[in-house]
């Protein structure tokens, strides 16, 4: 699911009292529940810059554009026609057209004027700007209901796996698609080449903010800005003890289930317990200079200031085919899940 406001409601013709526009997980404290609002490049402070795009959009929207809308239905409460099997494209996307701080950004902002058409790894634009049009459909359009054929011939010109009208995971196309608008948006021209620096433990502050500051001079979009934080992966050698820390980006949890799991807390648990790794899954020490059994772990650091979590229902063979699916209930919060407990930056 992905964290959202609520819908904008502007149905007597007036502007909407302006408010904040963004849903966190609430995990911005420190253990004694202080603000952590200095965090150096953390997300809450990426964050809170783009409450201005959305006082923007709520005063710049023309009187021409509310006309158009059929004003006994709030904003944004469209439907999305279904293309034969397509309802994995259309979750996603009702997902993400309520998560309110990026709809901001299409529908009030010169998005135009990030686009980056020299990124290899891009559309040069195209899947951004088509994004950005359905999105002004949905919120601005007429109609109570949104064909997105347009959109998804767009997309299935660079992700032809999506072409045709069979069933996907939702997952897999909120994953390419975040992807494919971070790239078109990456506002860094240039990548520098920058090699990934292991760590001990012994400085976990300040390693952690130099990895983000050198994630940030490659990767600087809207997308990073709200859907991006920072995990810590551990790998310690259970032969000579050599311990192996790094700091790295992640844009979405995919949260393992058992059969005992009953909430979205379980779910993270399961997450973040140490696993042991041998066999064919050894590591590789380069203190014994061999592959060894070790331990495993990962640690939230810093969450994002929209949290996508995503539930690995299926199971896989050893031939890497899905096998059966796990359709275990897990119950989860709709508001105000309380995180803090699981990061372990002190700060944020």
């Amino acid at each position: 699911p992905v964290s959202a406001g609520t819908k904008r409601n502007r149905s007597d013709g007036k502007k909407p009292p302006l408010r904040h526009s963004l849903f966190r997980v609430n995990s911005r404290n420190d253990r004694s529940g202080n603000p952590l609002d200095d965090v150096p490049g953390s997300p809450r402070a990426r964050a809170s810059t783009y409450t201005h795009v959305h006082d923007a959009v709520m005063y710049n929207l023309s009187e021409a554009e509310r006309s158009k809308h059929d004003k006994s239905v709030p904003m944004g409460v469209i439907g999305l026609r279904n293309l034969g099997n397509t309802c994995f494209i259309n979750s996603s996307l009702q997902c993400l057209s309520a998560t309110i701080p990026l709809t901001d950004y299409f529908l009030g902002y010169d998005y135009r004027s990030e686009i980056n058409k020299d990124n290899f790894l891009g559309t040069g634009g195209e899947l951004v700007v088509a994004y950005a049009e359905l999105m002004k459909k949905m919120w601005l359009g007429s109609n109570s209901v949104v064909d997105p054929s347009t959109f998804k011939q767009q997309l299935s010109t660079f992700a032809p796996q999506f072409s045709g009208y069979h069933q996907h995971d939702s997952q897999e196309l909120l994953s390419y698609l975040l992807d494919g608008i971070h790239e078109d948006l990456n506002r860094v021209k240039t990548r520098p080449y920058i090699e990934d620096k292991d760590c001990d433990g012994t400085k976990d502050e300040q390693d952690a903010i130099d990895a983000w500051k050198n994630y940030l001079r490659r990767n600087k979009s809207l997308v990073v800005d709200l859907f991006q934080g920072q995990l810590r992966n551990t790998c310690k050698c259970l032969v000579c003890g050599h311990m192996n820390i790094r700091f790295e980006p992640f844009m979405y949890l995919s949260l393992p289930i058992s059969d005992q799991a009953k909430s979205l807390d379980d779910c993270i648990d399961l997450y973040l317990h140490e696993e042991t790794l041998t066999g064919a899954d050894q590591w590789y020490c380069e203190k014994c200079k061999k592959h060894v059994d070790a331990t495993k772990k990962s640690d939230l650091w810093i969450l994002p200031p929209i949290l996508i979590v995503h539930l690995k229902r299926f199971k896989y063979n050893e031939y890497g085919k899905v096998g059966s699916k796990n359709d275990q209930s897990i119950s989860y919060p709709v508001s105000q899940w309380d995180l803090k407990q699981y990061v372990q930056n002190e700060r944020g």
